[in-house]
């Protein structure tokens, strides 16, 4: 049986774009990231393939549908959070400016509040989604794991158990992040620092 697009015959889908030889995911799902922050929840499958330079059945073929692209968007950055975190943490001095460092990947390169907006807003038609809803469940319980990881050997006196250390820092970020969204003042990452730097000294005793 033939795919269903293969019967599609609209202007939009039979894309005259020149195909590169070899297109991977990675290319297609970074062209959909990109989208998605210029666009929002309303970007289209054909959007994503203008910008990856590809036609809209490499698209559809690849992921199947928008709820597909958006769910393999969804495991790449799962993916993609805890190996820059556990690689921000290897790489410092000490495990306390690992937890540190590990924590302040999550937004890097977000610079423009409109893109942030955007990325807010498809968050927000996700949870709509009941499977988009449980790989975003996933994907925060794979990051809040991995910041357990890295508070254990983290001497903090006056902070919290693990568990819950790890809770305040995660709900801390994404409040930050959300509203230096919609109340942008200053960068991002300087918010992030200063706020994490905050509640981190605390803990220590400083």
């Amino acid at each position: 049986m033939s795919p269903y697009w293969a019967s599609i015959n609209e202007p939009w889908f039979n894309n005259p774009v020149a195909r590169p030889k070899t297109i991977t995911d990675e290319r297609l799902l970074a062209a959909a990231a990109e989208v998605i922050g210029r666009k929002g929840p309303g970007f289209t499958v054909a959007d994503v393939a203008e910008r990856a330079g590809v036609s809209v059945g490499t698209v559809a073929g690849r992921f199947g549908s928008k709820s597909g692209l958006l769910q393999a968007l969804t495991r790449q950055t799962m993916d993609g959070n805890v190996r820059r975190m556990h690689a921000a943490a290897a790489a410092a001095r000490d495990p306390a400016e690992g937890l540190r460092a590990a924590l302040l990947t999550w937004f890097e390169g977000m610079t423009d509040p409109a893109e942030a907006q955007n990325h807010l807003a498809q968050l927000g038609v996700d949870l709509i989604d009941p499977e988009l809803r449980a790989l975003l469940a996933e994907l925060y319980a794979a990051t809040e794991r991995t910041v357990v990881e890295l508070t254990r050997p983290v001497d903090l006196p006056h902070g919290p158990p693990p568990e819950r250390a790890a809770r305040v820092l995660t709900g801390l970020l994404y409040g930050v992040s959300m509203d230096w969204s919609v109340r942008p003042r200053g960068e991002l990452a300087d918010r992030l620092a200063e706020d994490v730097d905050a509640v981190l000294d605390a803990w220590k005793g400083r």
